[in-house]
C-alpha cells in the first residue's frame, strides 16, 4: 500500500512539475535526514540505542543493519524518523528503562537529544547562507524607477535612473537598504547620475505602507520605486559569517511572526501552506537559479527547526516541555496525561496536515480567486 502511495506521489509530481520535481524530493529528504541525524548523533553520544534510522516513512524499501541500528529507505519520501530504544511517538505508552534506553536518561540529557534535531536544521541553514555569501544573491539595485508626485523625492533633486550610493554616509548596496536608513529627519543622499556623483538633501514624509503580512502602517517615505534592475550582492570572508548569522535569525523571526499573525487572525488561514505548496515553490525555484533554490532550502530548513520546537506534544518542543516539567517538579508528567496529550498532539498535526494539503489544492486550482 505504501509503495502504491509513493509511486502515485512521484507520478503526479512528474506530471505536474516535470523532472525538477526530483530536485524537490531530494532537498526535502536531505533536510529531514539532517534533522534526524542531529537526534541520531546526540542519542549515540548519550549512549542510547538507536533501533531505526529511516529516510522516509511507511514501508521499508531497503534496510541495512549496522551495529544494532536498522538504516532504512522507506516508501514515502516526504518524512523520516529516528526510533530510539524506549521512545516511540506512535505508541507513547511504550516505555523501557534499560541502561541504553532513552527513558533511563536524565531530563537534561533527553532535552539535549530532542534539541539536536532542530539545532541541526538551523546550523544547516547557517552554512547554506555562508555559501550564498560566496555565490552571490540577486537583489533589486538601488536605482530609481519612478518618483511619486508631491513626495519628498519630487521636491528634491532626485531624478529617474538615479542610483543611490549612500544615505548619511552609510553605503547602500541594494534597494532594501534604503528603507532601513530612511528616518524623519533631513537626509544627505549621495547619487550617481550619468556617471557623476552628486549630493542632495531631502526630508522624508510620513506615508501609508504595508507590512509583508498586509497590515497598514505609517512609516517615513521618500516616494520612490525601483527601476527593476538587479545587482548581485556578495558576502565573503568574515562578512559571510555575519551575513549567515543575520539571515538565520531573520528567517527564524519571520517564521515565528508568521505563526503569530495566523493565530491572531491578521493573516487568513487560507494563506497557510503545506507540503504541496513547499513542493510547488521549491520546484519552481530550481528552474530559476541556484541562489534562489539555496535561499528557499535555507528557509525550509529554518522552518523545520523552528516548527519542531513548538510546544506541541509529539513534536520535539512538546517533549522538551515534558522534560522541563520533570526538572521543575522533580517528577515526570502523569502517565495518563502524557498519553492523552500525545494523542491530542498527533490528532492536531494530522488535522493541520490535511487542512494545509486541501488549502494548497484549492489555492492552486484557483478556487480562492
Amino acid at each position: 500500500m505504501n509503495s502504491i502511495i509513493a509511486i502515485s506521489i512521484l507520478t503526479l509530481g512528474l506530471l505536474h512539475w516535470g523532472a525538477s520535481f526530483f530536485i524537490t524530493i531530494l532537498i526535502i529528504s536531505f533536510l529531514i535526514f539532517f534533522h534526524e541525524l542531529g537526534h541520531f548523533l546526540a542519542a549515540k553520544h548519550m549512549g542510547v540505542a538507536v533501533e531505526t534510522f529511516s529516510v522516509g516513512f511507511g514501508e521499508k524499501l531497503y534496510t541495512k543493519r549496522i551495529n544494532g541500528t536498522d538504516y532504512s529507505i522507506s516508501a514515502i519520501p516526504l518524512g523520516g524518523y529516528v526510533k530510539m530504544k524506549g521512545q516511540d511517538d506512535a505508541d507513547p505508552t511504550l516505555k523501557n528503562y534499560d541502561k541504553d534506553s532513552y527513558n533511563s536518561l536524565t531530563p537534561i540529557k533527553r532535552i539535549y537529544i530532542l534539541f539536536a534535531g532542530p539545532f541541526f536544521n538551523l546550523v544547516l541553514a547557517f552554512f547554506i547562507y555562508i555559501s550564498l555569501g560566496y555565490i552571490g544573491v540577486e537583489k533589486l539595485a538601488p536605482k530609481i524607477g519612478t518618483i511619486l508626485d508631491n513626495s519628498a523625492a519630487s521636491l528634491s533633486n532626485l531624478k529617474q535612473n538615479d542610483e543611490i550610493l549612500s544615505i548619511d554616509g552609510i553605503k547602500v548596496k541594494e534597494w532594501d537598504d534604503i528603507s532601513k536608513l530612511v528616518e524623519i529627519k533631513p537626509l544627505n543622499l549621495e547619487i550617481l547620475r550619468n556617471g557623476k556623483v552628486i549630493n542632495t538633501t531631502l526630508t522624508p514624509k510620513i506615508g501609508k505602507s504595508k507590512t509583508i503580512f498586509g497590515e497598514d502602517i505609517q512609516k517615513p517615505l521618500i516616494g520612490i520605486s525601483p527601476s527593476g534592475e538587479f545587482v548581485t550582492i556578495y558576502n565573503k570572508g568574515f562578512s559571510s559569517i555575519t551575513y549567515a548569522f543575520s539571515e538565520t535569525i531573520k528567517a527564524s523571526t519571520l517564521i515565528i511572526k508568521s505563526l503569530e499573525k495566523i493565530v491572531t487572525g491578521v493573516v487568513s488561514a487560507k494563506e497557510m501552506g503545506g507540503i504541496i505548496a513547499i513542493t510547488d515553490i521549491t520546484t519552481k525555484a530550481a528552474s530559476i537559479s541556484i541562489s534562489v533554490l539555496l535561499i528557499l532550502t535555507a528557509l525550509i530548513s529554518v522552518n523545520l527547526g523552528v516548527i519542531n520546537l513548538l510546544p506541541i506534544p509529539v513534536l520535539d518542543g512538546g517533549h522538551i516541555v515534558f522534560n522541563l516539567y520533570e526538572i521543575i517538579f522533580k517528577k515526570p508528567v502523569n502517565e495518563k496525561i502524557f498519553t492523552y496529550l500525545s494523542y491530542m498532539g498527533m490528532a492536531l498535526l494530522a488535522s493541520l496536515m490535511v487542512f494545509t494539503i486541501v488549502n494548497d489544492i484549492l489555492r492552486m486550482t484557483g478556487f480562492y480567486n
